[in-house]
């Protein structure tokens, strides 16, 4: 779910915070080394998305906050800024030219460029959390 947070708006976070979790305290974020990435070039976005990005040349900067159930994806036009709330069981992520976030059948596709690689370490972070929370819907095998 997209909403427009340039401004503060107490229905919007609590919305957010019902989605996907409360955002981690000062002591679980060092304790993680960090829960936010540094900004990231949007390369394209799901037809959906097109509202959220710049349509003129300006170059568009991503990032993406970690929660105790999902992540935040950030994304700003100008002076706007959007999230887009996936809850961990939504998300599915994709290594191709650049790095994809895909859920709710929409998708942001991240440059395969130095901004990338410098969030190595964050998205290897993700990937693990994303492991551990699937961990808690496996199928149960129903012949053993």
């Amino acid at each position: 779910m997209v909403f427009n947070t340039t401004h503060q708006n107490k229905e919007v976070q609590k919305s957010i915070k019902n989605l996907i979790g409360d955002s981690y305290n000062f002591i679980e974020s060092i304790k993680m080394k960090g829960v936010g990435s540094k900004r990231m070039i949007i390369e394209e976005v799901s037809p959906n998305f097109k509202n959220m990005i710049n349509l003129v040349s300006d170059i568009n900067y991503g990032n993406i906050e970690l929660r105790k159930n999902g992540i935040l994806v950030y994304v700003n036009k100008g002076l706007q800024n959007f999230s887009w709330a996936i809850p961990f069981y939504q998300l599915y992520m994709y290594k191709t030219d650049g790095f994809s976030i895909h859920a709710q059948g929409n998708f942001v596709r991240f440059k395969n460029n130095k901004l990338l690689k410098e969030n190595k370490k964050f998205l290897d972070k993700l990937i693990d959390l994303k492991i551990e929370n699937d961990k808690n819907y496996e199928f149960q095998d129903a012949f053993n």
